[in-house]
């Protein structure tokens, strides 16, 4: 469905004509002869765009402006304007006013202005959306997501969490694959034992079989104390083994009497100690594929192989993506006492056409630069573009001109005339420019 056009004029012929250049357009136009009348249609949901003419007997158009801006002041007003009110429509920019045209205009700018205008509100609702619902979503946290996917797998994990059964969880770099591990013991009757988490591939062969099973004083050069090992320190609760794929032969072995027995003997001992333990391993790789598993005991593999939980990569549930991010911005503001960024439209395509092969933890260090002020609109722009392709000589140096300015304006924080100062262009010019390119100032000015 079209967004909804609320169109105000006070000349009824004028009102028609410009109601059906919108219309043949495919926007949704309610037509209306005064200001009052326009005003009861608007709300915080309002999805679309006002169009108002300025001189209007009763309500004017700047009047009507500042009852909306009063209302919400993301809501995108557009000002028609003769041309003796042209610097007032630029006064109006200044306070907020989405933009203005002077008449008489062709019917393609008006056009392409409510085109740009509709997108902007788009995004604003968007933002509040998932803004909105990253709040909501704090019990899942940080499982976010309203895919099929995500569903099911939030489904399986509160099925099996308090079943007590091994748990073998799959999924590339970045996924969140001991983030499942932590909800798996976090939603079970084992939540009040220890969580305790050992990277296999972080440690080499001769000192994870300490770190795994314990030791005794003297048990090797060095062993001055007795160490309690993760396995022992884990009973009551949940033992998360991570990068699986890269433990030792040596070590598999003994943990297969491990898991087969529940039972522990720390180095430099022959006492055996019964252990109360779940363990939840991840693995990079499929272990049941025999050329990605090489050295990995297939017995090990079938022991811990009891549920199997696969998580998807971001590229295969790119809906939750402007989710995942949005909680990530909120979450990193909140950190460095930043105010979040709006979702703008380089953002949003960035997010949308990116592979994300590092899934979820590249996703959430994208956002804390962005929170920092660290993602430049033109590097997001220039990405999307080289995805979709170059384009003609003339397409290339408007694409380079508005990243120009937009550097600029991010530079400055917004402020005009430092940013004139940094282009080297005239006052008119430069809002000439941002008119051409869709550029809107209040987005880069600089927030307490």
């Amino acid at each position: 469905m079209s967004a909804p056009i609320l169109l105000i004029d006070d000349d009824r012929q004028l009102l028609r004509a410009t109601a059906q250049t919108l219309e043949l357009a495919d926007f949704s136009v309610t037509p209306f002869a005064s200001a009052a009348e326009a005003l009861p249609q608007l709300d915080l949901n309002f999805a679309g765009v006002v169009v108002s003419d300025i001189r209007m007997p009763g309500m004017d158009g700047l009047q009507l402006f500042e009852r909306i801006r009063a209302l919400d002041a993301e809501i995108p007003v557009i000002l028609i304007t003769g041309h003796g009110d042209i610097p007032t429509a630029v006064k109006a920019i200044q306070d907020g006013v989405y933009d203005f045209i002077a008449k008489p205009f062709p019917a393609e700018r008006l056009i392409q202005c409510v085109r740009r205008a509709v997108e902007r509100r788009s995004l604003v609702l968007e933002n509040r959306r998932l803004r909105e619902a990253a709040r909501q979503a704090e019990d899942d946290i940080p499982l976010i997501g309203q895919t099929p996917a995500m569903d099911r797998l939030r489904q399986t994990l509160r099925q099996i969490a308090d079943t007590d059964v091994d748990v073998l969880v799959t999924g590339e770099t970045g996924s969140g694959k001991e983030v499942v591990a932590r909800l798996l013991h976090g939603w079970s009757r084992r939540a009040k034992g220890n969580f305790v988490a050992l990277n296999c591939g972080a440690l080499p062969e001769q000192v994870i079989e300490s770190e795994l099973f314990g030791h005794e004083p003297g048990a090797f050069t060095g062993a001055q104390k007795k160490r309690i090992g993760r396995i022992e320190h884990s009973s009551g609760g949940t033992l998360f083994l991570d990068e699986l794929e890269s433990m030792p032969l040596s070590t598999q072995i003994q943990m297969l009497r491990v898991l087969e027995m529940r039972e522990v003997t720390p180095l430099g001992t022959n006492e055996v100690r019964p252990v109360d333990i779940r363990i939840v391993a991840a693995a990079k790789v499929d272990l049941s594929d025999p050329g990605q598993r090489k050295a990995f005991r297939e017995d090990l593999y079938y022991r811990l192989n009891v549920v199997s939980i696969l998580i998807p990569p971001l590229r295969e549930r790119r809906e939750d993506i402007p989710l995942l991010f949005s909680y990530f911005a909120e979450r990193a503001a909140q950190r460095f006492q930043r105010a979040a960024p709006a979702l703008s439209g380089d953002i949003l395509r960035h997010l949308r056409e990116h592979d994300w092969p590092g899934n979820v933890r590249e996703l959430s260090h994208f956002a804390e630069r962005a929170v920092l002020g660290m993602v430049s609109p033109a590097a997001t722009a220039a990405a999307s573009s080289q995805a979709t392709g170059a384009g003609s000589l003339p397409e290339q140096l408007d694409r380079l001109e508005a990243e120009i300015i937009r550097d600029a304006l991010s530079a400055h924080g917004g402020n005009v005339q430092q940013t004139l100062v940094a282009l080297g262009i005239p006052r008119k010019t430069f809002y000439d420019k941002l008119q051409r390119h869709g550029i809107v100032r209040r987005e880069f000015v600089a927030r307490e």
